[in-house]
């Protein structure tokens, strides 16, 4: 039996485990990346660890979200990253440089490669043949400590692409497709690999979007085959060196292999407020806009500044539309200067932001009470864009220019003929952007603001666990929810007391306030909790503010290792039923619960106000259950350095 191009990359990696799907296995890590919004806390849990240099081939301080200097505490944080950088190791990506994902396609992505990103869109990197996935930031540290990254072996499902994009159909249309049959939960313990005859149509940035979106599936990740047009970009990266082959043999086997005719796809637009409540373009269309942006690391290369510019040749802008863009890197920024698309989108009217995340994460860029916002960006949750009760789409370039063209959500096919775009054979690069660390930085001082404070301690679990259901919340509730980004919030990642007031404030406004006062505290969810960012601050400050135990009854990858890396216990209902059976404001007891996680049991018994007993499973490696028991990864990691294990 022939392997496929995902199962090439894990099996050249492998430390652990066999690729059965479900089971538990190790793989090296190549290349790591962060970003400041995440990577402040990472780097203070990789000084934790105490080596004294990165072991990777390749490690990356990006900064692009926090990019907004309100007052010192971005500009704090961003000199932090720049002298640990320097101290251990790292390349330090500099503000205004772009976004992560975005500038890693262009000048460091290796197919065939793992990178492991502290980024829930770090899979971006896939359509550049990589097996990229996003993870919580402690276990980007500990990879950069030299630790192979575990997870579960995913079940591959296997995309056949056929036929060509029509006019004024793009990559972002292909991806809003299968995250309207798959949904958001769709891609849970999966890697989507794409394959087929139609691939080949499609240019690696192309691809970059569509495996960036794979994570609003769910998915691991999302891996394409290296080829000739991996090739081709790499060539006009001046990186050809680096390029090698892969794909799918012919004779391998997916786990489901999901059909798609990219030439019978037409626009499509995700509504409010899920990237999977998808519809055709036209049965949308009509409904005014008051603000348009392309950009995020989804859709701000060259190909969707250009355009969204070469539309604008003929057509102005709506006077009453807000037509904003956010290239994704100074390289995109730049190049699209050369080919005169910048001049004919400022003349048009356009608004251009600097390279970076900005509207995406909330940072700036908030739309009008009661106005519809079209964004190409990577996530419309309720409130997300900075706005109570927004009202965000997510589209292709090709639909938010023709719509900020007619102040209407507009199919594009009515345009007219579409615009095309020649791709640069050589583009005009420039790292200045990119500072290397030194050969020695030993001697670099490591500089702090008052901002950031140290990690907070955590005990082990304990024997017996008496708790309180302090909240309950129904499915898909999302990091957002958890842990919000946005421009107030953002500043405070790494000041975990801070940022404890806001914990489920989008939710619960006064469910800090009652934590403190509790003790114990249990959460009680529904269906793909935790869903979103990578972020792994939805799992540590609740931990702070004594959350011991998640009892769901399904959970988002990235969110459960995180509570796992931070000593929360990840439970899930065995009959879905018993949700209804526990409120808020229980008291729950877990007697037994240490011994049951070291003796490797499979469910525990959940004793409900001294009066009824449910069981929960305990779906967790044998790793895990040690994590746990010691309180957390950290925990975990120096006793194993203690006890010579790590």
């Amino acid at each position: 039996m022939g392997l496929t191009a995902t199962e090439k990359i894990i099996a050249a990696h492998m430390v652990e485990g066999e690729m059965d799907p479900g089971g538990q296995i190790a793989i090296r890590i190549d290349q790591t990346l962060t970003q400041d919004a995440t990577g402040t806390m990472a780097y203070l849990e990789f000084e934790a660890i105490g080596i004294p240099k990165v072991k990777t081939e390749l490690s990356i301080s990006y900064v692009d979200h926090n990019l907004l200097q309100s007052d010192f505490r971005n500009a704090d944080d961003h000199r932090f990253l720049r002298s640990v950088a320097a101290r251990y190791g790292i390349q330090f990506s500099s503000p205004g440089n772009g976004i992560c994902h975005q500038i890693h396609l262009e000048r460091f992505a290796v197919p065939g490669k793992t990178l492991l990103g502290s980024d829930s869109h770090t899979p971006t990197a896939g359509g550049c043949g990589m097996l990229a996935i996003g993870a919580g930031g402690l276990d980007v540290a500990l990879a950069m400590a030299g630790q192979p990254f575990y997870l579960r072996m995913p079940y591959i499902t296997g995309v056949r692409l056929k036929g060509r994009l029509g006019p004024w159909v793009s990559a972002r249309d292909v991806i809003l497709e299968l995250l309207r049959l798959m949904t958001v939960k769709g891609g849970v313990g999966k890697i989507i690999e794409y394959f087929g005859p139609g691939v080949a149509t499609l240019s690696a940035t192309d691809r970059a979007t569509i495996a960036n979106l794979g994570t609003e599936l769910g998915a691991t990740g999302t891996v394409f085959p290296s080829d000739e047009a991996t090739k081709g970009f790499l060539v006009s990266q001046k990186r050809e060196a680096v390029w090698q082959e892969l794909k799918a043999d012919r004779d391998a086997v997916y786990h489901e292999i999901i059909d798609m005719d990219l030439s019978s796809l037409e626009p499509m637009i995700a509504c409010p407020s899920s990237p999977d409540n998808v519809v055709p373009v036209r049965e949308a269309a009509g409904q005014p806009v008051s603000q348009v942006i392309i950009g995020s690391c989804a859709n701000s290369s060259f190909r969707d500044i250009v355009v969204a510019a070469k539309s604008l040749e003929s057509s102005g802008i709506h006077p009453f539309v807000s037509f904003e863009i956010n290239p994704g890197s100074r390289q995109v920024l730049e190049n699209a200067d050369m080919a005169g698309a910048l001049r004919t989108l400022i003349h048009a009217g356009a608004r251009i932001h600097q390279c970076g995340c900005l509207g995406c994460i909330g940072m700036g860029q908030a739309p009008a009470t009661g106005t519809i916002s079209l964004r190409t960006f990577t996530r419309n949750f309720s409130g997300r864009s900075g706005t109570k009760d927004d009202r965000v789409y997510l589209c292709s370039p090709e639909t938010a220019v023709a719509s900020a063209i007619k102040g209407v959500i507009t199919d594009p096919r009515n345009l007219g003929k579409a615009p095309e775009v020649l791709l640069p054979k050589t583009y005009l690069i420039n790292d200045n952007g990119i500072i290397p660390p030194p050969e020695d930085g030993s001697k670099v001082s490591v500089l702090r603001g008052p901002n950031i404070k140290p990690l907070p301690e955590f005990e082990p679990m304990p024997e017996d666990l008496q708790a309180k259901v302090l909240l309950k919340v129904e499915d898909n509730i999302t990091t957002d929810h958890i842990m919000p980004a946005g421009s107030k919030i953002l500043p405070l990642r790494s000041n975990v007391p801070a940022i404890s007031e806001y914990v489920f404030s989008a939710i619960d406004p006064e469910f800090p306030s009652r934590a403190k006062e509790t003790g114990n505290v249990v959460i009680v969810g529904g269906e793909n909790y935790g869903q979103g960012s990578s972020r792994e601050h939805a799992a540590l400050v609740p931990r702070y503010l004594g959350v011991r135990v998640k009892l769901v009854k399904s959970f988002a990858r990235i969110h459960k290792a995180n509570l796992i890396n931070f000593g929360i216990l990840p439970l899930t209902f065995i009959d879905p039923d018993d949700y209804d059976r526990i409120e808020q404001g229980d008291t729950v007891n877990i007697p037994g619960l240490r011994s049951a996680l070291l003796k490797g049991s499979d469910r525990v018994s959940v004793e409900i106000n001294q009066d009824k007993t449910i069981q929960a499973r305990l779906e967790l490696s044998e790793r895990d259950r040690s994590i746990l028991s010691a309180g957390g990864l950290l925990n975990w990691v120096r006793a194993g350095i203690d006890a010579g294990r790590a």
